[in-house]
């Protein structure tokens, strides 16, 4: 049984297998994409966290983060090959990595406790161009995915419907075009700029497995500017809690096309 639904406008928050993207023809349609050659090993346990604050580490056996879900939940993840298997990865060889890697100051504090779930996600940079087709409007996951090192997905997905929301308001309520008009190059000015960071972030913090020693004294060197410079903080700061909703990027993505 088919339905018809008659619409003025489609927004496309299908997420990335959605069929959204996939309507936009493909001589229209320009995809970029970086696949990064790890993935990230995630224990999810109801234990409480073992900081306040996450926790990110750049160790020489790999990256790994402490996170919280809640006083009672925490989320810890480790860096991993993309060829490794979860079943080679028992609760205990987990918890032992993680003390390794975040050190014996946060180890000290970590609870450990069994895995209510247990996964290894691959890292990705993806960004689909443009954002808009005709009445359709591609927003989040439909249109772009970051490497989780920086924490942009969601921000980034409620930063295009903020967009979007705001074009259809004038619209309606100011019979103006200008913002749908206006709608993906607003919107990829954004979301290139959290590619940015992510991409950044997860070449900081990651151990490539081509890097040499020169490219991880390169990485020492970047972290220890940042914790010497004030500037460097504010700079990372700015990013990492998320740049303001109108950028100075939105004048050269218009020129870019």
């Amino acid at each position: 049984m088919s339905h018809r639904i008659a619409c003025d406008y489609v927004a496309g928050c299908d997420g990335y297998h959605g069929v959204s993207r996939a309507s936009i023809p493909a001589e229209i349609l320009r995809v970029f994409e970086r696949e990064y050659p790890f993935g990230w090993l995630g224990i999810l346990a109801d234990v409480p966290p073992c900081d306040d604050e996450l926790i990110y580490s750049s160790h020489v056996r790999g990256f790994a983060l402490a996170s919280m879900r809640s006083p009672t939940r925490s989320r810890y993840y480790v860096q991993v090959p993309l060829t490794e298997r979860l079943e080679e990865w028992p609760d205990e060889r987990l918890w032992d990595e993680l003390a390794l890697r975040l050190g014996p100051e946060a180890a000290a504090h970590i609870t450990r406790g069994p895995a209510i779930e247990k996964s290894i996600a691959p890292l990705r940079s993806f960004v689909a161009e443009p954002m808009r087709h005709g009445r359709l409007f591609l927003a989040g996951d439909a249109a772009h995915i970051v490497p989780p090192t920086g924490a942009k997905g969601l921000n980034l997905a409620a930063s295009d419907v903020g967009f979007l929301a705001d074009a259809l308001i004038e619209h309606y309520a100011e019979r103006s075009d200008a913002g749908l008009e206006a709608y993906s190059v607003r919107a990829l000015s954004r979301v290139w700029m959290a590619e940015r960071f992510s991409w950044w972030f997860a070449g900081l913090t990651h151990r490539f497995p081509d890097m040499d020693d020169f490219a991880r004294r390169m990485q020492v060197a970047e972290l220890g500017y940042i914790r010497a410079s004030a500037q460097a903080q504010a700079v990372v700061a700015e990013n990492y809690v998320g740049l303001p909703l109108a950028y100075a990027a939105y004048n050269a993505m218009e020129r870019l096309g």
